[in-house]
C-alpha cells in the first residue's frame, strides 16, 4: 500500500487544519499516512504513523533555512522520501523552502536544470497544466524549454494523448514580450514544433486553447492567484444573488442546485489541492499555504494519484526521450 508523508507543521492553518485534513483522507483507507510534526501537534493523532520533530519552518522563512534546520518537519519529510520510506511528501509550507529542499535533498532528474511547480487548473476542456506556478521567479529561456517538456509529459500522464503547448505572453504575436520570452519562443518552436501553438494570453488559460501553459514562476503565480480570486468572486456573487432574489428565482436555483453545486466545486481552488514539483527525484506536492482541511484532503488525493501513475518515472522517461531525439543545450 502506498505511504504518503505529510508535513503537519506547514501552512497558515497548521497544525489543526492539516491534521483534520489528514483524518478526512484516512477515512477512505486508500493508503498509509505518515504525519511529521511536533509532539504537541500530533498528540491527538491515533490512526496514522507519527514522526516527531522539535522544529518546523515558519511561512516567512528564508528558503535556504530548510537546508540548515535538518530536524524541521519539512526537511525530515524530504529525507524520508529520499530514503524511500515514503512514496510521496506533501507540504503547505513555504514554497521557496520546499523547492530548495526538494532540489538539494532529492536531487534533479537527469537533463533537468531547473525543477518547476506544475498545477492543474480548471478549464472549459477539463484542465490546463500551468508551469511554473511560483517556484522560479526569474528564468532563462532554456529553463522554459525544460518546463515545457515536463508539462507536456505531465499532461500525457493525465490522459492527454497529444497535448498542445502555449507560452504565456502579453500578446499572441511572435515578436511580443521581453528578450527571454522571445528566445524561449524560438526554442519551443524549434524543439517542440508538433506541440507548440505559439504565444497565448492570460484569458486563454482557462479556455482549453492549449493543454499546457509555460511561463516563469512570477507570472504563473500571479495568474493562478488571480484565477483563485475570480473564482471566489463568482461563487460569492452567485450565492448573494440567489439569497437576495425573489421566490421564482430561488425556485429556479433550487431546480439547478445540482448543476450549481458542480460548478462551484469546479471553481473552488480547494478542489485541486496542490501541485507537483516536477524535475526532482521524488514525488513532492506543494499544497496552498492557506489550505484548510478540505484542501489538504484533496492535496493528499493528488499525491496518491501521482504515486499510482508513477509520475516521477514517467516524467524522467519522457524527458530522456525528448532529449535523446535531439533537444540539447
Amino acid at each position: 500500500m502506498p505511504r504518503i508523508g505529510l508535513d503537519a507543521m506547514g501552512g497558515d492553518r497548521a497544525p489543526v487544519e492539516i491534521v483534520e485534513g489528514a483524518r478526512l483522507f484516512l477515512a477512505d483507507g486508500k493508503c498509509d499516512l505518515v504525519l511529521i510534526g511536533t509532539k504537541q501537534a500530533l498528540s491527538n493523532v491515533e490512526d496514522a504513523e507519527k514522526v516527531e520533530v522539535d522544529d518546523f519552518l515558519p511561512m516567512d522563512v528564508r528558503p535556504t533555512e530548510v537546508l540548515r534546520r535538518k530536524n524541521s518537519s519539512m526537511y525530515v519529510g524530504l529525507q524520508l522520501l529520499k530514503e524511500k520510506k515514503i512514496d510521496a511528501f506533501v507540504s503547505a509550507g513555504n514554497t521557496g523552502a520546499l523547492f530548495a529542499g526538494a532540489t538539494f535533498v532529492l536531487g534533479r532528474i537527469e537533463h533537468v536544470d531547473r525543477p518547476a511547480l506544475a498545477v492543474a487548473v480548471p478549464s472549459i476542456k477539463g484542465f490546463t497544466i500551468l508551469i511554473d506556478a511560483g517556484a522560479n521567479v526569474r528564468v532563462r529561456a532554456e529553463h522554459l524549454l525544460d518546463f515545457a517538456i515536463m508539462g507536456l509529459a505531465y499532461a500525457k500522464v493525465l490522459g492527454k494523448q497529444q497535448p498542445k503547448l502555449g507560452l504565456l505572453n502579453v500578446g499572441e504575436e511572435e515578436n511580443k514580450g521581453d528578450e527571454t520570452t522571445k528566445e524561449a519562443y524560438e526554442l519551443l518552436k524549434t524543439h517542440l514544433s508538433e506541440s507548440f501553438l505559439g504565444n497565448i494570453e492570460g484569458h486563454d488559460i482557462n479556455t482549453g486553447k492549449v493543454d499546457v501553459v509555460v511561463c516563469d514562476g512570477f507570472s504563473g503565480n500571479v495568474a493562478m492567484k488571480t484565477m483563485e480570486g475570480t473564482a471566489k468572486m463568482i461563487v460569492t456573487t452567485l450565492k448573494d444573488q440567489i439569497r437576495n432574489a425573489g421566490l421564482f428565482a430561488k425556485l429556479g436555483a433550487l431546480m439547478l442546485s445540482r448543476t450549481l453545486k458542480k460548478m462551484m466545486e469546479k471553481l473552488d481552488p480547494r478542489t485541486y489541492g496542490g501541485g507537483f514539483i516536477l524535475g526532482v527525484n521524488g514525488l513532492v506536492i506543494k499544497a496552498h499555504g492557506s489550505s484548510d482541511r478540505k484542501a489538504m484532503k484533496n492535496a493528499l488525493e493528488v499525491a496518491l494519484k501521482g504515486v499510482q501513475m508513477g509520475l516521477v518515472e514517467k516524467i524522467a522517461g519522457e524527458i530522456a526521450r525528448v532529449r535523446d531525439s535531439g533537444v540539447g543545450r
